[in-house]
């Protein structure tokens, strides 16, 4: 019986492990530019604003000692003179930290959209580059024999990485759709998949970063009094896992609250809301956006690994 209860330890925690190599978000469409550096500014669509900028925090699997953390800062700007070709500047850092690995990664973005006019939709293609330290803390690691330890130190890499994607969206004004906006896209964030090896001449250890490949699907219907909802799915696959499928739908309200719910192949749920400022903090048309996402697993087997808490602030504008 322990036999089998340490083997479904085991699995679990390397199911998890794999899963962490990038990071998971419960509001997503706010890590557009991260998972799909081809995908217009988040507030263009529903606000046509094409600036937008960004700080969040993530806590996950709560309930297991050094369970997985991530910050994101990120900014993204689209030229909208409606030529034939929109460039998309950006940039984001990411710093995720899980046990004793982690990663932070800075990154520059650069994307461009296909469309006479991008409010009506248009094709996009992008990438992001980046240089990413990878890093192993010895010291919070257990080894069989603990005299090990001793032999090795604390270890961190450079490496270059670099993120593709092709994205589209088109805005209907009659027909069934009226009033509607269908996106959707392909990425592979993690073009470099990499097989890194720790250590010095007393010893070493290998882990190993697999391609992990995305898909983004989603329609925006808008209503006479402002408000819209957004149904949504984001598709996940890695090497050696089951594809993963996140749906959602939000529920932006007149009253400038959203709410939203979700639902994982992955056996757990997604609850979010929010708040959108404007005119009533003196923005005008500019918005400021917090929001907050959880997450709860109802997975039966294994270790519980409690909820997920994420906070999102973003501030975007229109023309300046």
């Amino acid at each position: 019986m322990n036999r089998h209860l340490f083997l479904l330890l085991f699995v679990a925690q390397s199911l998890m492990t794999l899963a962490q190599q990038t990071p998971l978000f419960t509001q997503y469409r706010e890590y557009g530019s991260l998972i799909n550096p081809a995908m217009v500014p988040q507030a263009w669509i529903p606000y046509e604003h094409h600036f937008t900028a960004g700080i969040s925090y993530r806590t996950q699997w709560t309930e297991i000692a050094s369970a997985p953390r991530t910050a994101v800062v990120r900014g993204e700007f689209m030229t909208r003179d409606y030529s034939p070709a929109n460039a998309i500047f950006g940039g984001h850092i990411v710093h995720d930290q899980t046990g004793p690995t982690g990663f932070t990664g800075v990154y520059g973005r650069l994307a461009g959209v296909i469309s006479d006019d991008p409010y009506y939709g248009g094709f996009g293609a992008g990438m992001n580059l980046g240089l990413v330290q990878y890093r192993v803390n010895v010291s919070d690691l257990r080894f069989r024999d603990q005299e090990d330890l001793a032999l090795l130190e604390d270890q961190n890499k450079l490496f270059p990485d670099v993120g593709i994607g092709v994205y589209a969206y088109k805005r209907f004004t009659s027909g069934f759709l009226e009033e509607s906006v269908v996106y959707g896209g392909v990425s592979i964030p993690q073009t470099l998949g990499l097989d890194l090896e720790f250590g010095n001449e007393n010893g070493s250890f290998n882990t190993q970063r697999m391609q992990h490949f995305y898909g983004m699907l989603g329609l925006y219907k808008f209503f006479s009094d402002g408000s819209f909802i957004e149904p949504s799915a984001w598709v996940k696959y890695v090497s050696g896992a089951p594809v993963n499928v996140d749906f959602n739908l939000r529920y932006q309200m007149a009253v400038n609250l959203w709410i939203g719910a979700g639902y994982s192949t992955s056996s757990s749920i997604h609850l979010e809301t929010g708040v959108l400022l404007g005119d009533d903090v003196n923005l005008g048309s500019d918005h400021l956006r917090i929001g907050y996402g959880f997450d709860y697993n109802f997975t039966s087997f294994g270790p519980f690994t409690g909820p997920a808490h994420e906070v999102n602030i973003a501030f975007s504008l229109g023309r300046f």
